[in-house]
């Protein structure tokens, strides 16, 4: 038997994911919770094959305490469930040890192949996230960059950047420049706002 938990805020939810895998003769969901800071300690308690987690809510529990549930629980999978993504938010959680990515909005029986597929020792992204990624253009910022934008983003003036980065103001600036260069906008809001619809920050 594969062996299930299933981590979902909402409980009208969560309770029909679970009759969906339940149905499954080779599935079993051991155990439930809601997101609210239990993940580890239920999944050490009931020790699942995989963890199907949603992520919308709460950022998948912080993709299981930033890699916590992965380092005490090497043999649990985690599938993350999500309604959207972009490329840049699927490369991160992939980067968080998250073994599968799928959509809440699929086909029901597209949850039970992930599941079986992170059991295999293989990876499942939902198709549709992995033809967005592939159609989204690649990120032309370097890391530095999206740090810089993202914090322009909220709002955080030059100077203070600068002090959180341990950067010259500047350097911001022409971090700034460059972006504005790169993503083609015609000022620093136009640079966040391509950004952020192509899914680079």
């Amino acid at each position: 038997m594969i062996r299930v938990l299933l981590v979902e805020q909402t409980r009208l939810v969560r309770g029909a994911f679970a009759a969906l895998l339940s149905r499954e003769d080779d599935i079993e969901v051991v155990a439930e919770a809601d997101g609210n800071g239990d993940v580890v300690a239920r999944a050490l308690g009931c020790r699942p094959d995989v963890a199907v987690i949603g992520v919308d809510s709460r950022e998948g529990e912080e993709v299981a305490v930033r890699g916590e549930l992965r380092a005490r629980l090497p043999e649990c999978r985690m599938l993350l469930m999500m309604a959207s993504t972009t490329p840049e938010r699927l490369r991160r959680l992939l980067d968080l040890h998250a073994a599968g990515v799928i959509s809440s909005n699929a086909p029901p029986d597209r949850l039970v192949h992930g599941v079986r597929k992170l059991v295999r020792g293989q990876r499942f992204v939902d198709p549709e996230f992995a033809l967005a990624a592939l159609d989204a253009g690649a990120n032309p910022l370097t890391p530095r960059e999206v740090e810089v934008l993202r914090l322009t983003a909220e709002g955080t003036p030059t100077r203070e950047i600068a002090e959180r980065l341990c950067l010259s103001a500047a350097t911001v600036r022409n971090h700034l420049s460059a972006i504005t260069r790169k993503t083609g906008g015609r000022s620093r809001i136009d640079a966040v706002r391509i950004a952020t619809e192509s899914g680079w920050v």
